[in-house]
């Protein structure tokens, strides 16, 4: 397990390097991004799956510590990862 994982992301010919920070990563295949905030947005899932994509990897979780239970906190994020294995 990882914490503050830095990473470079490439597009069109272009690199930026420590172009964000994954807050932990779980045997280079889960990302774990951690919130201690009242709500959940929309934005913060979709911020997961944009790692998830970028990364090439298929499972994340979103954890928010700002609720009252884990189980109200914690969000399962998917990439289509499925259609790539064939």
């Amino acid at each position: 397990m990882d914490r503050q994982v830095p990473v470079t992301m490439r597009y069109k010919g272009v690199v930026v390097d420590n172009a964000f920070r994954i807050d932990i990563l779980v045997e280079q295949k889960l990302v774990i991004e951690l919130k201690s905030i009242e709500r959940l947005a929309p934005v913060h899932g979709k911020q997961v799956l944009t790692y998830l994509r970028l990364m090439d990897l298929p499972l994340g979780l979103l954890m928010n510590f700002g609720q009252a239970t884990c189980k109200d906190g914690l969000k399962r994020v998917a990439n289509d990862y499925w259609g790539r294995i064939a």
